[in-house]
């Protein structure tokens, strides 16, 4: 028995989502990879119609272009479990939500474990890859000591290898950031780790293979998960704090953006912007080090509290709308507003756990007559997701009591001044700008 030869191994990448597919590209287009030997890099998931799409090189998600698509001459995606057989290192890249309950739903990852214990069972029956070892790394955020508490056991269990003997562990969190065109997966300091020693180093040698800023080496798994949850624990209770400030700064009657850019000419002051906080990372992954927490006893109140509040902002916000409606006094009906984004952030077509949709249910409650429009959101995914109706283009043929600048996408901010007074029934319109994006003449509400 012995470990893969990382520079001659079948590597899977489980997920061909906004984490796994840029893995898979870099893997599949590496020349140094290409030049050692490497056999087989598998793309895959269980959704075949994203398999097929990535066949003919088109990503929905908008982060993987064609081209670069095509260059990963050695990648092959597949959704046929039956390819994965002879795979010596699996990747793991599957979400891990939460459910209604703010707890961690480990069904996608329990899924994953399921199906490559089944997989190295069969394939510890043929005499082909029976003398490798296979290692799994997981990129999933979870909380420290979830891949081993959890993971390995449905891997033994699916399997009958024994954990650290017949096969072996690591974890590497994703650090990728949508949206982003400065900070790629290549251009990212990767942290690395494994279930001992030796493997840690192979799993910091296959990463090092694609990851020009480099590679951290951890002295544990945990330790690595560890350093994942924090990284957006302490975004979000930065941006909770800023937005707790702007709530303040609005009864006070200052401008929060002209304070924090008043703020920022100190050295070391760190410039967080107030918002809503959505999307599968940073709203998300407080609660798994908050369910370890209270599992163990303690019950965290700083990191609960930052998370009540950023929760809490879409429902500030629709009542900031609502009062200012009543100090210009003006009556709640037949109110028409449109609403500008509704991804869980700017340039990135991602619409999970957006928290635009908690301000359209708030404001839905008055009964206005709400149009939304995103330019780069999925029509059909919003609609079966959220059961609303988005628009492409913003509509020039209409004029709106109301307009929310929600999400702060390229095609909106282009526009001028004009534009914006175009959109607007009468001189008491309401704008209210969650991003700093309006124009400060229209003196929009803001953050």
């Amino acid at each position: 028995m012995k470990l893969p030869d990382i520079n001659n191994s079948n590597i899977a990448i489980l997920g061909m989502g906004y984490v796994g597919l840029p893995l898979a590209v870099e893997f599949g287009k590496n020349k140094n990879i290409n030049k050692s030997g490497l056999r087989k890099i598998i793309g895959f998931d269980i959704d075949e119609s994203r398999i097929n799409q990535l066949k003919l090189g088109f990503d929905k998600t908008g982060e993987i272009s064609k081209d670069e698509i095509d260059q990963a001459k050695i990648l092959n995606f597949n959704s046929n479990i039956s390819s994965l057989l002879d795979i010596d290192i699996f990747i793991v890249t599957v979400p891990t939500p939460i459910d209604s309950l703010k707890n961690p739903n480990f069904s996608p990852l329990e899924n994953a474990c399921k199906m490559i214990g089944k997989i190295l069972l069969e394939r510890n029956l043929k005499l082909e890859r029976k003398d490798i070892q296979p290692i799994i790394v997981f990129e999933s955020t979870v909380y420290p000591g979830a891949t081993e508490e959890i993971c390995v056991p449905i891997i033994e269990s699916n399997s009958n290898l024994r954990f650290n003997s017949d096969f072996f562990v690591g974890y590497s969190p994703e650090r990728i950031n949508p949206g982003n065109s400065a900070y790629k997966l290549t251009n990212i300091v990767k942290v690395t780790s494994g279930s001992t020693p030796y493997v840690a180093e192979k799993v910091d040698m296959l990463y090092r293979m694609i990851i020009k800023a480099g590679t951290y080496l951890a002295p544990s798994i945990k330790v690595a998960e560890a350093a994942k949850v924090i990284e957006n624990t302490q975004r979000d209770l930065n941006i909770a704090l800023i937005n707790e400030l702007a709530i303040i700064f609005n009864k006070i009657g200052i401008d929060t953006h002209d304070v924090l850019k008043a703020a920022s000419t100190k050295w070391n002051f760190i410039n967080f912007r107030p918002g809503l906080v959505g999307g599968h990372c940073i709203g998300v992954d407080p609660y798994y080090l908050t369910y370890k927490a209270k599992e163990l006893g303690y019950y965290p109140e700083v990191v609960l509290a930052g998370r009540k509040i950023n929760d809490s902002m879409a429902n500030w916000i629709a009542k900031e709308i609502i009062a200012e409606l009543y100090k210009r006094n003006l009556n709640l009906d037949d109110k028409d507003v449109l609403v500008l984004g509704i991804t869980f952030k700017e340039n990135c077509p991602d619409i999970r756990n957006t928290k635009v949709i908690d301000l359209i249910n708030e404001l839905e409650r008055y009964n206005f007559k709400i149009r939304v429009v995103d330019p780069i959101a999925d029509i059909n995914e919003t609609y079966r997701s959220y059961k609303i109706n988005i628009e492409k283009e913003i509509p020039l043929d209409k004029k709106f009591d109301i307009i929310i600048s929600a999400v702060a996408h390229n095609a909106f901010i282009q526009e001028d001044i004009n534009f914006w007074k175009n959109l607007i029934k009468k001189e008491n319109s309401i704008f209210f700008d969650l991003n700093n994006l309006i124009p400060r003449d229209l003196n929009p509400l803001r953050l």
